[in-house]
């Protein structure tokens, strides 16, 4: 059975507050995937999540692009030791197989 489809009007889109927006992106930036923070707070989708991360960022000034660029950077090199440290593991294991 086809659903109807609803016009969305000025009148019926959802507000949040200044104080919604800056816990959801804390949520964010403490580390919760972005879709499990949607689901639990009921928003339409991730996108409106990351505008929000964006615009709180810009309005921080400098020193929150600097820790939002520092917080990649040791993003990317922990996944580069987690790599490294796989490696080593199996490394051990064949190696321990013929002692």
């Amino acid at each position: 059975m086809p659903r109807k489809k609803q016009k969305v009007t000025k009148s019926s889109r959802r507000s949040f507050t200044s104080e919604f927006r800056e816990e959801a992106v804390q949520m964010l930036l403490d580390g919760h995937t972005a879709c499990s923070i949607v689901d639990r707070l009921g928003l339409s989708g991730p996108n409106i999540l990351y505008r929000w991360k964006r615009e709180q960022l810009l309005r921080s000034g400098p020193v929150a692009s600097s820790l939002e660029a520092r917080v990649h950077e040791l993003e990317v090199e922990l996944r580069r030791t987690q790599r490294e440290r796989d490696v080593l593991k199996k490394a051990l294991a064949i190696f321990g197989r013929n002692e």
